[in-house]
């Protein structure tokens, strides 16, 4: 039966390929089809995605032939098999199968599961030579070989139990962390050999994965790439449009720790958005404000290509999404200037600790970008908010923004001293700086609520954010509770 069925699939997709085609419609190579003869049965929803694509309507030779600001390839040239035919089903699955260890036997093709970046570099190089190597290529190498972060997340994510002693935590298995943390961040998925599954048409055999299905940022794959591309680019739509909503980046940018979604919702442009997105074009390559989109969301701040009335780039295309950024505004513990690349398990303080700064405050420049690099940076962002605004109201908005990450580092400041006077006292120990209530609030003053009130005053326009949501007010309250409970624990000591 089962084969019964693969052959109708090769039969229908024959008949389709040779019956004649509406004029601009691109031909689909007899591979894909044969992969849509079955897959339209048993996994209808992928098929219908993909035809919305651009990638079942154009050919990669007809992209190369576009202005050079209306591209959306990147390639200098096209692998001649694949110039004149849709992007289908098999011309991504089956790229570089001597690299994937995911790569199987399927009905008569050999497939990979997982479409990786390098994948996608067959048509955009560029865009995959920008993001490696960002911060959100490394973003599993970041998390997991940072002997801190990973004591931070196995303290939050194990699974406590109680003792004579107290608590004890377990390591958070790895169907947590895929819940959790790497679901954002990545996992690595490997292959180790053959499984048997039961189907529609019986049984057959596909790679065994681990740490599968995620599409975390920094997810490392069976060929040794890194990244997910479908993180912004859902498959199989892999859709413009829907990288450039706020939506997208909503998945993991919220509060209380990246809390970017939340603040865009309350700010003027969420407003804006809500109110007459409907309107606006999310597809034009590139992207002009004013005649596109009126007002910006996460993509344009960040990495779209940019145009001016004038027909000038405002600012190019990035797929490293730090590249416009000057500071960090996600506390560790202070604020500090953008890391120079994205692999940040090198950096090392003077305290010794694998973290920018040290706890009072001094960054460890010599892994940090320099001054001249962070104007260079800050003007880009400029640019892009010039497209809307005069000069004299961006200055001044980047004024206030800068004042607002030097009052929330002081605040930071004050509760990482009331921390270290807790461990010179032993009223709390420092070997886990993550697992008891004072250490925990401490987490909260430049994870949560520091790093709440930056993002509210750099994204315009979420006063509460600053003040009541996480931002000054918890800053505040936190310091208050943190002193008390020290002031609490010394009257257990017989201390004054």
């Amino acid at each position: 039966m089962r084969y019964f069925f693969f052959l109708f699939a090769i039969l229908f997709s024959v008949s389709e390929l040779f019956a004649e085609k509406p004029a601009g419609e691109a031909i689909i190579s007899a591979e894909t089809m044969a992969c849509i003869g079955c897959h339209e049965t048993y996994t209808p929803g992928i098929v219908a995605d993909w035809r919305t694509s651009r990638h079942s309507k154009t050919t990669p030779g007809l992209g190369m032939k576009k202005p050079a600001l209306e591209r959306r390839i990147s390639a200098s040239q096209v692998d001649p098999a694949l110039k004149d035919t849709a992007v289908g089903c098999y011309e991504c699955h089956s790229r570089n199968p001597e690299a994937h260890k995911d790569n199987f036997e399927h009905f008569g093709s050999m497939i990979n599961v997982v479409v990786s970046p390098k994948d996608c570099a067959t048509c955009h190089p560029v865009e995959e030579s920008q993001y490696t190597p960002s911060k959100k290529g490394n973003a599993l190498l970041n998390l997991e070989k940072n002997p801190v972060y990973h004591t931070l997340y196995s303290t939050i994510l194990g699974v406590k139990t109680a003792t004579d002693t107290g608590l004890s935590t377990e390591e958070p298995s790895d169907f947590t962390r895929q819940d959790a943390c790497f679901a954002c961040h990545g996992t690595e998925v490997e292959a180790k050999g053959l499984k048997e599954i039961d189907t529609e048409l019986g049984k057959i055999k596909v790679p065994d994965l681990t740490n599968w299905p995620n599409m975390g940022v920094g997810r490392v794959n069976p060929d040794g790439s890194r990244g997910a591309c479908t993180a912004c680019h859902p498959r199989h739509s892999f859709s413009i449009e829907i990288a450039r909503k706020p939506y997208t980046c909503a998945q993991c940018h919220l509060q209380p720790d990246v809390p970017a979604w939340d603040v865009y919702a309350e700010s003027k442009h969420g407003a804006i958005l809500f109110s007459k997105s409907e309107e606006w074009d999310f597809t034009d390559v590139p992207w002009r404000p004013g005649k596109d989109f009126l007002a910006p969301t996460c993509s344009t701040c960040h990495n779209s290509l940019l145009l001016g009335p004038d027909g000038e780039p405002l600012a190019q295309r990035s797929h490293d999404f730090g590249a416009r950024l000057w500071v960090r505004i996600f506390g560790l513990p202070y604020s500090h200037p953008q890391p120079k690349q994205g692999n940040t398990t090198i950096i090392k303080n003077k305290d010794g600790l694998p973290l920018p700064t040290t706890f009072a405050g001094e960054p460890a420049s010599e892994y940090l970008i320099d001054e001249a690099e962070q104007t260079r940076r800050e003007d880009l962002m400029k640019a892009v908010c010039h497209g809307c605004h005069n000069r004299d109201w961006v200055d001044m908005h980047f004024e206030k923004f800068a004042n607002t990450v030097k009052e929330t580092d002081r605040m930071t400041l004050a509760a990482t001293k009331l921390l270290l006077t807790a461990w010179e006292e032993k009223l709390a120990d420092e070997k886990n700086p993550f697992d008891e209530g004072l250490e925990q609030d401490w987490v909260k003053q430049w994870l949560f609520n520091a790093t709440t009130a930056r993002y509210a005053s750099a994204m315009t326009g979420a006063p509460d954010y600053v003040a009541f949501k996480y931002g000054f007010w918890e800053l505040t309250n936190n310091l208050q509770k943190m002193k008390e409970s020290i002031e609490a624990k010394r009257k257990l000591k017989g201390l004054k």
